[in-house]
């Protein structure tokens, strides 16, 4: 067998990301950057369009420079006209972002040809299982794209997952100093026992203000963390504020609200780990919610003619699957109404009246994912195409 060309496949790696809206491509691509980099010894380069929304996740990013490591990962300018480069063994095209065409023909010009693969949009609908790992040849070049599949089933690529995350995540939460560290980086004293720790990371939602009512007028006090982002002039309009801002603290009845910074993804991490209940948003932070170990309710980004609430419906069938009757009402109630962006205050207290129950599913789930690593998965698939074209040649 040819090992050289396993050898190209597993030791270098272009990943191309186009940044569509919010930070959700991107948050994908710089985490799986970051993992392959430092897990397991690929060199990376993470091409992105927009290094403004980079620099948001790496805030020691500087945006005017066109190529710079950062975090042991090369991360380039993905600028038009595309530089001349020669291709990485494994490519990752990520969402379907479209290649250049100057780099697409560099890698048909390959005698080995680089292990070309589009990594989609997470969804837990049926029809991913059958198109996991699906072949889709270059209509005029010899070359073949694979279609790689997130999920949360063996029949899919799996989730991304650090090989250290749950350690640290359990580290976190049986150590008070850990807590104490994170309450004062965001210049907070850790809350009263009693205290209910809810972090809200949302878009556009209607149903916000009858949640805060619910909150506000409940008999245990609440504390929202809303780390910045979309949902903020929302928040300020509830308390009277034309202009929020970062710092900003609110209250009204039993509920106070502070305002973070946009929060870095490492640190984000020890967001949801110090919290009680978590909203979640888009994919990057809906899969790091699971992690957590923690109840959450997560808000699809909406498209067209609701084929979002299908994507939902589909989540919440397995997720919701194991849980009791009343338990499993109590979480597809809330969803629904968070993501229909109405009825989220009346569905609350039932939501809130399962909360043992949901823990423990919550901690179940995480154990259950963390078996189907998708970066794991991603290498084991390449190297299986590289060992079949290792094949062909020899055949030949």
């Amino acid at each position: 067998m040819n090992m050289s060309i396993q050898a190209r496949v597993t030791s270098s790696c272009d990943i191309f990301c186009n940044v569509i809206d919010n930070f959700g491509d991107i948050g994908v691509c710089w985490r799986l950057a970051r993992q392959l980099a430092n897990e397991h010894g690929l060199s990376v380069r993470l091409w992105v369009d927009d290094p403004g929304s980079f620099s948001k996740l790496c805030p020691g990013a500087d945006i005017s420079l066109d190529t710079q490591r950062c975090r042991d990962v090369e991360v380039c300018r993905w600028s038009k006209p595309f530089p001349d480069v020669h291709p990485a063994g494994l490519v990752i095209e990520a969402f379907a972002c479209k290649l250049p065409q100057r780099y697409i023909e560099a890698m048909a010009a390959q005698a080995r040809k680089p292990v070309w693969i589009n990594l989609e949009y997470l969804s837990a609908e049926d029809w991913v299982e059958g198109c996991h790992g699906l072949p889709s040849p270059h209509p005029t070049l010899p070359l073949t794209k694979y279609f790689f599949f997130p999920g949360f089933t063996k029949q899919t690529g799996g989730l991304l997952l650090e090989s250290d995350l749950l350690a640290r995540r359990d580290a976190f939460q049986s150590d008070a100093g850990q807590q104490r560290a994170f309450w004062q980086s965001i210049g907070m004293k850790i809350p009263v026992a009693e205290t209910l720790k809810i972090s809200l990371f949302a878009y556009e939602n209607a149903a916000l203000d009858g949640l805060f009512g619910v909150w506000a007028s409940g008999t245990q006090p609440v504390l929202c963390l809303v780390p910045e982002g979309r949902i903020l002039p929302q928040v300020g309009r509830y308390f009277g504020d034309a202009a929020p801002c970062t710092g900003n603290d609110y209250a009204r009845g039993n509920l106070q609200v502070r305002v973070l910074p946009f929060v870095e993804q490492e640190r984000y991490d020890e967001l949801l780990w110090a919290c009680d209940v978590n909203f979640v948003r888009g994919e990057d932070t809906f899969v790091r919610a699971q992690w957590a170990g923690k109840p959450f309710i997560w808000q699809v980004y909406p498209q067209q003619d609701a084929v979002h609430l299908k994507k939902l419906a589909a989540f919440l069938a397995l997720y919701s699957g194991p849980l009791g009757k009343s338990a499993c009402g109590a979480v597809q109630g809330l969803w629904q109404a968070w993501n229909t962006e109405s009825g989220a205050g009346q569905a609350w207290p039932a939501f809130m009246a399962e909360r043992g129950e949901l823990d423990r599913h919550a901690q179940h789930w995480a154990r259950q994912l963390a078996e189907n690593n998708l970066a794991l998965n991603l290498l084991d698939f390449s190297r299986e195409i590289g060992r079949m074209r290792a094949f062909e040649i020899e055949g030949q």
